[in-house]
């Protein structure tokens, strides 16, 4: 398959950036999630490029911090954090799969949802307000860095075994159709660059702790992963959205610490 379907795929169903999708079918759907990091590094340097300006422009690491945070949420339509809200009162309703699914369709956010999109974005706000008062480099990569582990995640949960809990929406279209082989390719890729890009502005700790973010994000992605597979009976678009925004958060929060 030509692979700029797959790019088309990515960047017109994870971005607002003006891509027209060309095709919408299983092969363009596991294309587009192999190519969803790189989808994720466009976004991540435009987050980096918008706080990393603020400080050298002299602004403080709180209004750099804001900047990074609302960015991704502009060139997504916050659709990320809307599955996060979504998927937030789906789990918290304590109600059957049917039930639960049904509560993540409507369009009002529930106590649940509120909460945890406010807690998410106050734990990105305040993890990036630490790195950048370390310098604007330190928070610019991390930025970077949190926007391809949210991509990567989706990679990861769109692979082979992972069932959609409805038969429409992108989750249906992307389910399960990315092989376990080529999930883990595309994640050991990212880390090797990641690793590459910290090394380049902090040498060799600065690789490890990158990868160690990545690291994170992933597993905490999985376990979320696993809770709504189980408690859903497979994923949708919500889910990817909180898994996104998940995967993110932790990348941030791992990248502040040490």
């Amino acid at each position: 398959m030509d692979s700029s379907h797959g790019i088309r795929f990515a960047f017109g169903t994870l971005t607002v950036l003006p891509v027209r999708v060309t095709r919408w079918d299983r092969e363009a759907g596991r294309a587009g999630m192999l190519w969803a990091p790189l989808a994720g590094l466009v976004v991540g340097l435009c987050a980096a490029a918008a706080g990393g300006l603020l400080v050298l422009l002299g602004s403080g690491p709180l209004l750099a911090a804001v900047a990074s945070t609302a960015v991704p949420a502009v060139l997504t339509r916050a659709l990320h954090l809307d599955g996060l809200a979504d998927t937030a009162d789906g789990l918290g309703s304590g109600k059957p799969a049917e039930d639960a699914l049904r509560i993540m369709k409507q369009s009002d956010i529930g106590p649940f949802g509120v909460v945890t999109v406010l807690l998410v974005l106050l734990a990105q706000v305040a993890a990036l307000s630490e790195l950048y008062a370390d310098g604007w480099a330190r928070g610019a990569c991390a930025a970077a860095l949190a926007a391809v582990a949210a991509r990567l995640a989706l990679t990861v949960a769109c692979r082979t075994g992972v069932p959609a809990a409805r038969p429409d929406g992108l989750g249906a279209a992307v389910a399960g159709a990315v092989p376990v082989r080529g999930a883990l390719g595309t994640a050991a890729l990212v880390a090797a660059g990641a690793a590459g890009a910290a090394a380049a502005t902090g040498g060799a700790p600065a690789a490890l702790h990158a990868v160690l973010a990545l690291a994170a994000a992933l597993a905490v992605a999985e376990l979320l992963l696993r809770r709504c597979v189980r408690r859903f009976g497979g994923v949708t678009g919500d889910v990817f959205g909180a898994l996104a925004e998940t995967a993110a958060t932790v990348a941030l929060l791992v990248s502040a610490l040490g």
